[in-house]
C-alpha cells in the first residue's frame, strides 16, 4: 500500500463535482489506496482511464464493485444513482472513430446523474445529418462537440446553435491530423464566436465544463 494518496473529499461541496480518479498512470497499489479511502468515506467514485489489466489486477473485493466501460475505460466505484429528467446537455460525435472519447463525456455526465441527449455519427462529410438533428439540440444549454482529423464540426456546430458550445478534438486521423493537434488548433482558430475548447481526448473534462454551465443557470 502507499501513504501518498489524500483525496479531495470535499471537493463536491466546494465546486459541485466529486473528485476522480485518473487510473492510467497509476500503479496498482495507488489505486487500492484510493478505493479503500472512497470506500472508508462511503464516496462513490468515477473512475478514468481505466485500463482492463490494471482493472483485472485490482482485489476481487474492489473489482466486483466498479461497474466498467471498455469503450470509454471508465469505472463507477460504489453506488451510483440514475440520471433523472430531461436532458440540457448533449454529445454530438462526428464520427464512429470518435466514440470513445464521446462515451467518457457521457459517461462522466451518468456518474453525476445529469441525463445527456447523445447523438452520432454526424461530421461535416455529410453534413444533412447534423441538419437532420439540429431542432434536437437547439435547446441545450452545452453541447460538447467531438471530432478528430480537421475537427471542423465544432466550428459549424457554434455557428448554429445558442448554448455553450464545447470543442473536444480527439485524436483521431492520421498524417497531418497529427494525433490531433490539428483538430486542437482548429478549434482554438475558430471563427465562431464564444466556442471554447479542452484538451485533446479530454471527454471528462468537457462534461465536467457541462455541468459547470448547468450549475451556473440555476
Amino acid at each position: 500500500m502507499t501513504d501518498d494518496v489524500h483525496l479531495d473529499l470535499s471537493r463536491q461541496d466546494r465546486i459541485g463535482v466529486r473528485e476522480a480518479l485518473l487510473a492510467g498512470p497509476k500503479s496498482v497499489d495507488q489505486l487500492v489506496t484510493v478505493l479503500d479511502q472512497a470506500d472508508a468515506a462511503g464516496q462513490a467514485m468515477l473512475i478514468t482511464r481505466l485500463e482492463p489489466p490494471q482493472l483485472a489486477s485490482l482485489p476481487g473485493s474492489l473489482r466486483s464493485r466498479i461497474d466498467y466501460d471498455a469503450s470509454s475505460r471508465t469505472g463507477f466505484f460504489g453506488d451510483v444513482g440514475e440520471p433523472e429528467g430531461e436532458p440540457e446537455v448533449a454529445v454530438v460525435c462526428a464520427g464512429t472513430a470518435d466514440r470513445p472519447v464521446a462515451a467518457e463525456a457521457e459517461r462522466t455526465l451518468a456518474f453525476s446523474c445529469v441525463p445527456c441527449l447523445s447523438v452520432n455519427d454526424i461530421g461535416v462529410a455529410g453534413l444533412w445529418r447534423l441538419m437532420e438533428r439540429i431542432e434536437d439540440l437547439r435547446p441545450m444549454k452545452a453541447v460538447m462537440v467531438v471530432a478528430g482529423m480537421d475537427g471542423a464540426l465544432p466550428t459549424v456546430v457554434a455557428g448554429l446553435l445558442p448554448g455553450v458550445i464545447i470543442a473536444v478534438p480527439t485524436s483521431i486521423g492520421y498524417g497531418v491530423a497529427a494525433a490531433g493537434h490539428t483538430a486542437l488548433n482548429s478549434a482554438l482558430a475558430s471563427c465562431a464566436p464564444g466556442l471554447v475548447v479542452v484538451n485533446i481526448d479530454n471527454g471528462y473534462g468537457a462534461a465536467v465544463a457541462a455541468q459547470r454551465v448547468l450549475s451556473a443557470g440555476r
